[in-house]
């Protein structure tokens, strides 16, 4: 099985598929607690002092670390047979990791979602599945590219197969899973 996710500020799309592209699993996965800020250093970070921004990031780092967990064990626990990849958005590989850096611009509006990109690559790996990454701006038109005919039938298929919600995210998870192949 192979595990695309679209992900968000504190959630993501995860569809997951097999080797033939068909969907076995698509939900909804919190990336952080309830009640927990999803953008410690975008939102609710700004106006503190380094120290105490640091230990925000802190709190909502070890938050995600456990709801992504807890969310990958269950959808594992759900597809019929065991987890080879995860797909995510691709980071730059020089992106910052100080605090003060990350609060600037122009990382400050970008360091929440690379730290949930971070973590679910971090959990992936724990687990032993490897992981693998796309760029947003063209996964769907490369999966097409391999899927030749097929690929209206397995991207967009979903939707009346499945029925709703069947959405750009879903699009893109899928076809990083079929990038994955």
């Amino acid at each position: 099985m192979r595990l695309g996710i679209a992900h968000h500020l504190g959630w993501a799309v995860a569809v997951t598929a097999t080797t033939d592209h068909r969907v076995a699993d698509r939900r909804r996965i919190e990336l952080v607690e309830p009640g927990v800020a999803t953008a410690p250093i975008h939102h609710e970070g700004k106006g503190l002092d380094d120290a105490a921004a640091a230990e925000l990031v802190a709190r909502v780092r070890a938050s995600a670390t456990r709801a992504t967990s807890a969310a990958l064990d269950d959808l594992a626990a759900a597809v019929p047979e065991p987890m080879v990849s995860l797909s995510l958005r691709a980071w730059p590989a020089d992106f910052p990791t100080d605090l003060a850096t990350l609060r600037r611009v122009p990382y400050e509006a970008r360091a929440d979602s690379v730290m949930y990109r971070q973590v679910l690559a971090e959990l992936a790996r724990d687990r032993g599945w490897d992981v693998l990454f796309y760029d947003a701006n063209d996964v769907e038109a490369k999966a097409a590219g391999l899927l030749g005919e097929r690929a209206d039938e397995i991207l967009v298929g979903p939707r009346a197969t499945l029925g709703p919600p069947w959405t750009k995210d879903h699009r893109i998870a899928l076809a990083a899973t079929v990038l994955a192949g």
